[in-house]
Formats: structure tokens, sequence, C-alpha cells
């Protein structure tokens, strides 16, 4: 069996790393050619290493359906020539077949997580940064965002509406403004500034600070107070962390992010659906490889006059684009809808792992 297991794993691997690499050839080239218009007089060499540091998150979003056109190749190439059928013959049962499959799926998982949640968000961020660097080191890309505080102070409870515009490669946040209410919603202060830091601990320093108070209800105070402040420091619990999940894409936000901030949201009174589909679709999408190995294992059952190995491949890429597909629309009528987060992020797996082990017991059974 460790023969059999050998050359299973060595020939489905193989497949699988050749299908990946020109899935990412591919994105790359298109990448490369798409970014040739943003590098300026960087040159090409700026393009290329904005367009490398996004290989990683191509590489974690289709390596699964490399897994399944892969896996469908070599299966199928070894049932055209009747390598599987000699498997078989020689005490390859389906159940063993499946659980060869399983843990070769479980190590390609593993390695989606690996580079999902420890390479890819690196690598984005990287990106990132680089590409306003080459536009001069302006605002980076979707770099606006609206954050919410609320605590307890001597004067009784406070809530903060925080509006942060942008921000630059160099971390700095750009247009900021900060409104101040009180337990009845009504404004207290509202704080603008043209840039501003935030340390680790959540204290913010604002340069250019423009400070408006407005008189309480009860107060005899004539007229709103402006004063200007060179530099102001604001203690808050919204800290770099939360600041970054809020202004960069979500491609850059690992699983435990995602889910701190998704929880950030939730006491906060936000709205959390997003960020909390996000976060189960990320925590589940490396299970995706095992239901892909799942569903290309049928094919190992199918005669050779069932069609050639190029048409089986051919309907292994149809069943990836439509599990993308049905991934992604999920995501976006689970938002509009207010489903379950880990149902929504977990029906597709569950939808084609029941289609493959159907295909299966059925092909084994009758076939």
């Amino acid at each position: 069996m460790k023969t059999v297991r050998r050359l299973l794993y060595r020939d489905v691997s193989a497949s699988v790393m050749f299908v990946a690499l020109a899935f990412l050839s591919l994105f790359f080239f298109i990448d490369f050619v798409d970014e040739l218009d943003n590098v300026g007089d960087k040159g090409p060499w700026q393009a290329v290493r904005a367009v490398a540091l996004e290989v990683p998150g191509h590489f974690y979003e289709l390596f699964p359906i490399a897994v399944l056109i892969g896996t469908i190749y070599s299966l199928s190439r070894m049932a055209q020539s009747s390598e599987f059928t000699i498997l078989r013959t020689s005490g390859l049962g389906p159940g063993r077949a499946l659980s060869l499959l399983a843990l070769l799926g479980t190590a390609f998982g593993l390695l989606t997580f690996v580079v999902g949640d420890f390479v890819a968000p690196v690598s984005e961020r990287q990106a990132v940064v680089l590409k306003a660097l080459a536009r001069g080191g302006q605002q980076l890309v979707g770099g606006g965002a609206w954050l919410k505080e609320r605590r307890s102070t001597p004067e009784g409870e406070r809530s903060y509406s925080v509006s942060v515009a942008g921000a630059t490669a160099a971390g700095v946040l750009l247009w900021i403004r900060i409104f101040e209410f009180d337990a009845d919603g009504g404004l207290l202060s509202r704080t603008e500034a043209s840039e501003g830091r935030v340390a680790a601990d959540g204290i913010w320093t604002l340069t250019n600070a423009v400070v408006a108070r407005w008189p309480a209800a009860r107060s005899s105070a004539p007229q709103v107070q402006i004063s200007q402040l060179a530099t102001l420091v604001w203690p808050s619990t919204l800290t770099a962390e939360v600041v970054a999940a809020a202004v960069l894409p979500l491609s850059t936000m690992t699983t435990a992010e995602l889910w701190r901030y998704s929880a950030h949201l939730s006491d906060q009174e936000q709205a959390a659906q997003r960020y909390e589909i996000r976060f189960w679709k990320k925590a589940l999408y490396p299970l995706a490889c095992l239901v892909m190995v799942a569903l290309a294992l049928p094919f190992a059952y199918l005669h050779a006059r069932a069609g050639s190995v190029s048409f089986k491949v051919f309907g292994g890429i149809m069943l990836g684009i439509s599990f993308v597909l049905l991934n992604n629309l999920a995501g976006h009528i689970g938002v509009l809808r207010s489903w379950t987060p880990w149902v929504v992020a977990a029906t597709p797996s569950l939808i084609y792992l029941l289609l493959s082990m159907a295909a299966f017991t059925w092909l084994v059974r009758y076939r």
C-alpha cells in the first residue's frame, strides 16, 4: 500500500502544482499588463514587484480550483491508461481510495491555510504600500472608514464617531474627524485634524487639530468654543490593529484579525455581517481542498468510453467555476438577507461535498 500511496500522491501533487503554476502565470501576466499603466516613471520593474507581491493572494484563491482540476486530470489519465483499474483489482477499494485522497486533501488544505493566513496578508499589505508609493505616496486604495467607540467617563457615558478619509503608505491617517456625543445623543465636540498616527496602545496623536466644543444643555456658556492645537493627544480604545483593519482592503486581513474586528463592530453596535461572513469563509476555505479531491474521485471510476481526459478536465473547470460563483453569490446574498454567517460560508462546500459523495456512491455501486 505504500507503493500505491506514493504513486497516487506523486502523480496528483505534480498535476495540481502544474495547474496552479499555469493559473498563477496567467494571472501574473494579466496583472502585469494592467499595472504598467500605474507605474509612471518607476519603470516596469516596479510593476513586476507589485504584481509578484500579489501572487500569494492569487495562490490562496485559486489553489482549491487547481486541486480539483489537477486531481481530475491525474485520476482521469490513470483511468484512461487502466492504471487505476489495476490498482482497484490489487486491493484499492473505494473506502481506501477515499481515505488516501482525503489525507492528501488535508495536506493541501493545510498549505492553503498557511499561505492564506501567514503569507498572503503580509504580501498584500506590501503590495498596497508599493502601489501607493508608485503614485507618489498618496492615499492608499480604499482607505476611507468610519469607526465607533463608546466608553464611560467621569462626566458620564460618551460615544465617539471617528471618520478617517484615507491613509498614506507610511501609515499616517489623513483628514480625521472625531465627533463626541453624550448619553442622550447630543453633540458635545468636533475635532478635525489634517493627519494623525495611532500607537499600538490606542493613543492617537493628531496634527493641526481644530476642536469645536458645544455648550451643554444646562450650561450658561454663550457660544461654541473653538481652539486650535498644533498637536493633540487623544486616548482611545481604537487601537492600531482596529484602524488598520478598517482602512486596508479585506484581502490584507488574517482570520484572527477578521474575528477581532467583527467582534469590535458587534460590541459597538455596528453592522458586522460582512466581516463575520468573511471570517467564516476564510476559516472554512482550506476545507474546500477536501471537497475538491472528493469531487474529483468519481472521475476515476468513469469508464474510458465516458469521455477523453480533456473532456473530463473541461468538466472539472466548469465545476470549479460554478463553485467559485456559488461561494461568492452566497456571501453577497447572506449580507443582503442577514443570514447566519457560518451557514452562508459552509453551504457551498457542503452542497458540493454531498454531490460528490452521491456521484461516488452511484458509480461504485452501479458502474
